[in-house]
């Protein structure tokens, strides 16, 4: 194991430390331990309050979208691991101006349960919540099972166009509906070269030979559809635009938004390769690219791989996705 770390026990600890005092603007802390973090400004009154939550390790998911036009808040897990259902509930607290919360997280089985208790115990002080679970990867399971689907870099988009139609001081109820839209209309798959290596464990999460690749693993190194030796950019983008579009095929002449999504030891330089295949094979279909996104939206610490996401636009969605946004990660004007 070769990080830059001090002692891998307190890595998230020092993590949120650190970005904390990089963005001190931003963010605050509404815990001691630094385990619920909202924006600056928060609770923000009279809009919809929206949380996330999940493990560390994935940066710039879950707590890289905290920011004026995107979440309000987050609970910090460890590595891999889920927060605590006290942590989600004073996150709630914290970002609840009035208009109830929505939780938006991935289909995890222990964000799943320690959600759920923290919206139960946030019913108990009179702070209505809904939640909404992403399930946008293809791979972990068929299609007519979409429900027990694992969320991944598809995330994004449900963040990004809730978070806008909060901005709009549209209620609760019409908040879940979009995030709800954008997860029925958002497919994401992935591809792994290497594994990552925890710091607690320091050793790989698997094993795969040197010139062996992964379709369809997960971003915690759960298991794929397909393992074999490494193919072309232009052969492996064919297989995953190829394997969303008959989960969910798109009439030529609409519009989607493409995000390659680079694990986090893929370079840029590798990614707009694949985007270039990408476009290409989208537009020999007659489906037009609205607007796209490149580089890290949910990695797994140092995994050397990347998935594409498209979402399926419509005039609703696309008026969304275009409002101006701020994190600590990056900025859309």
């Amino acid at each position: 194991m070769k990080k830059f770390i001090n002692n891998p026990e307190k890595v998230v600890d020092e993590m949120l430390e650190g970005l904390l005092l990089a963005h001190g603007d931003q963010l605050r802390s509404v815990r001691s331990d630094n385990r619920g973090l909202v924006r600056a400004d928060a609770p923000v009154q009279g809009k919809v309050g929206i949380a996330t939550g999940g493990g560390s390790g994935h940066l710039p998911l879950f707590l890289g979208y905290v920011g004026k036009g995107m979440l309000d808040g987050v609970a910090v897990g460890d590595i891999f691991a889920s927060p605590s259902s006290r942590v989600m509930l004073d996150v709630t607290r914290a970002i609840n101006g009035g208009k109830g919360v929505l939780y938006i997280y991935g289909n995890y089985g222990g964000d799943v349960m320690n959600f759920d208790a923290a919206a139960e115990l946030a019913d108990l002080e009179g702070i209505r919540v809904e939640s909404v679970v992403a399930t946008d990867d293809v791979a972990s399971m068929p299609k007519g099972n979409e429900s027990q689907r694992r969320g991944v870099a598809g995330l994004f988009y449900l963040y990004k166009l809730a978070a806008a139609k909060a901005d709009t001081g549209a209620d609760l109820d019409e908040v879940k509906r979009i995030a709800v839209k954008a997860n029925d209309r958002v497919r994401s798959m992935g591809v792994a070269l290497s594994p990552c290596v925890l710091p607690a464990v320091g050793r790989p999460t698997f094993e795969i030979g040197e010139d062996d690749m992964e379709i369809g693993m997960g971003i915690h190194g759960e298991p794929g559809i397909h393992r074999g030796k490494i193919r072309t950019a232009d052969e492996v983008a064919q297989t995953l635009v190829q394997s969303i579009l008959e989960d969910m095929p798109i009439p030529a002449g609409d519009q989607v938004s493409v995000l390659i999504n680079g694990l986090g030891a893929t370079p840029l330089e590798e990614l707009y390769i694949i985007y270039r295949a990408v476009h290409k094979l989208l537009e020999e279909r007659g489906i037009r690219i609205y607007n796209r996104y490149i580089g890290e939206f949910a990695t797994s610490m140092e995994m050397a791989g990347l998935s594409v996401s498209i979402l399926h636009l419509d005039d609703e969605l696309r008026e969304l996705l275009d409002a101006p946004f701020e994190t600590p990660f990056r900025m859309q004007e």
